[in-house]
């Protein structure tokens, strides 16, 4: 089965993408009859060298994105990882020539059509009189022994547009430019990683990979790498990019040793989010600077892809000081990211957290709860929620992310570690605002706001009394700061449903003589009544609300955990005799 995409046609798929590309940058235009784009300006070039590369689609924003001032003057494009055109390239050269430039140089990736297609373009031209040359880059890492094709052209190709496109900026002639790009691009190293395989346009996955399966070294055209291995966490993986790639034992090793200065990329090969791409910069960065590595520059984003494929490059270039400056030369180029000029080793990362208020004394105001009960009860819900993990979760997916009972569990977890620590629990009032923030902070999602919210809020009547009347005050005001901030009410499907129904019984405690488990007992069975009766409602606040009501068949677990939470406290509450 081939996979979708969002295309018009396969046959049109890599001119209506160069074509968008362009339509967007106005900085860019096409060249009548061919797959190129050059830039806008290119008769205000005059004098200067040209820098051209080029490839087959599917790489984005690899080569197009990264056309402008300081960087290339033009791209050739093929079909998506096939090689352009010979008449294309020829006709990007003689644009360029005609523009006033003097001279061309053509940056190309190691590849046995882009070598073919580009040098018979480059033998053309210069018959006719135009001065070309042309790099070939080879920074791919992957293999230990050195195969007869050399290495395979990757990522640190944008690294060698940006240095020749500074140094074309700065006047360099072309033959300067030549020898010292050569020079600069067997200083550096590139190694991809991949959790799935990617798929050409009407066509299928190009290889499969197994749940537990990675592929290392592979290339940036779908092809398999030079080894499967398990998955593990990323700072493994990182790990085992990194030594791979420094290995002296390694013929396509790059030699960097503590006390080498580096530009880092990290390189989103088309699929990865952009989770997992801070969660590998950050790995690679502490453990290069474990090792005495110093990190100069950093970039992390998506600068040549595989189309979709679910995996990520690490390249890592040796660098001094004049090299750097050609690094952070202005570019217009739309592709290349605005970085700090500045090492990214030895800064420091973490500002100080800001002084907490001191926090007031509160009389432990007559009639509260004792301590030893509010520690059993915040056990019992913490167990409650827990044990619910999964059936919380089972009826997120329905309407959410799935991740109900995680965030539930989290909070749960979040006050069994504070209660490890011994905590005074001086008066109800400090105890709802501690719980308040610890959930804030530990839990997460909305479901930490609300809950957060709601604490805070109830924990002000509870502060002067801590009577029955004022607990049922203590509903009142959590509910109402929940419906001003959550926009939720009554009947829309929400944890709100719980607690309104519960909070309706528990006005029975501003009556005088009223008792607490009579009362409490007909707020749970109210609260579980109301969490079930949301199975029947459709959604109208929160994620749910954005699902059709046909596939709502379950109820709220936001409903199903706070009459959890409910019964885990009459409980308590009944065995203490309270």
């Amino acid at each position: 089965m081939t996979s979708k995409k969002l295309v018009n046609s396969v046959e049109e798929c890599a001119n209506d993408a160069l074509a968008g590309l362009v339509a967007c940058n106005p900085n860019l235009q096409l060249l009548e009859g061919h797959r190129v784009a050059l830039r806008s300006d290119l008769d205000s070039l005059k004098g200067q060298v040209a820098l051209l590369s080029g490839g087959g689609s599917g790489h984005e924003p690899a080569h197009a994105g990264f056309i402008g001032k300081g960087m290339l003057t033009g791209v050739i494009a093929g079909s998506v990882f096939a090689s352009p055109a010979v008449g294309s390239i020829l006709a990007a050269i003689r644009a360029v020539a005609q523009a006033g430039t003097v001279g061309t140089l053509l940056i190309v990736k190691n590849y046995t059509g882009d070598r073919l297609n580009f040098g018979f373009a480059m033998e053309q031209a210069k018959a006719e009189g135009i001065p070309v040359e042309m790099v070939v880059i080879g920074d791919d890492s992957a293999f230990t022994v050195l195969k007869k094709a050399g290495r395979r052209g990757l990522c640190g190709t944008v690294l060698i547009h940006k240095v020749a496109g500074a140094l074309a900026e700065e006047g360099v002639g072309l033959e300067e430019i030549t020898k010292r790009v050569n020079v600069i691009a067997k200083a550096m190293g590139t190694l991809g990683v991949s959790l799935s395989s990617c798929s050409v346009p009407g066509s299928k996955p190009t290889f499969e990979l197994a749940a537990d399966e990675v592929e290392l070294g592979l290339g940036i055209h779908g092809e398999a790498g030079i080894q499967r291995i398990k998955m593990a966490p990323a700072d493994q993986i990182v790990t085992l990019m990194i030594d791979h790639m420094t290995n002296t034992s390694n013929v396509s090793h790059v030699s960097v040793q503590s006390g080498s200065s580096v530009v880092l990329i990290v390189n989103n090969l088309g699929g990865l989010s952009f989770l997992e791409l801070g969660i590998i910069a950050d790995a690679a960065i502490r453990i290069l600077e474990g090792r005495g590595v110093m990190v100069a520059r950093a970039l992390v984003g998506t600068f040549m892809s595989a189309l979709e494929m679910s995996g990520v490059s690490l390249t890592l270039m040796l660098v001094d000081k004049p090299l750097l400056k050609l690094i952070d030369a202005e570019t217009t180029a739309t592709a290349w990211p605005h970085m700090a000029k500045v090492f990214v080793t030895g800064r420091k990362r973490i500002r100080a957290a800001p002084t907490e208020p001191p926090e007031v004394t509160e009389a432990t105001a007559a009639g509260g709860v004792p301590p030893k009960q509010t520690v059993l009860v915040l056990e019992r819900v913490c167990t409650t929620l827990l044990g619910l993990e999964e059936h919380l979760n089972a009826l997120d997916r329905a309407a959410g992310d799935g991740d109900c009972g995680i965030t539930h569990s989290r909070a749960a977890k979040a006050i069994q570690g504070w209660l490890k620590e011994g905590p005074a629990l001086a008066s109800p009032a400090q105890v709802l605002s501690k719980l308040s923030v610890l959930l804030l902070e530990k839990m997460g999602g909305s479901s930490g706001a609300l809950y957060g919210l709601f604490l805070t809020a109830a924990a002000q009547p509870l502060k002067e009394k801590t009577d029955l009347p004022a607990w049922s005050a203590a509903m009142d005001a959590g509910m109402e700061a929940m419906q001003k901030y959550g926009k939720a009410a009554p009947g829309d499907r929400t944890m709100l449903d719980s607690l309104w129904a519960a909070a309706q019984e528990l006005q029975a405690w501003k009556s005088p003589g009223a008792s607490v488990l009579p009362v409490l007992t007909k707020a749970v069975k109210s609260a579980e009544a109301a969490a079930k009766a949301t199975k029947n409602m459709q959604a109208g606040a929160g994620r749910a609300s954005y699902i059709s009501s046909a596939k709502l068949d379950q109820p709220d677990p936001g409903a199903v955990a706070v009459a959890a939470i409910f019964r885990a406290i009459l409980e308590v509450l009944q065995t203490q005799g309270a």
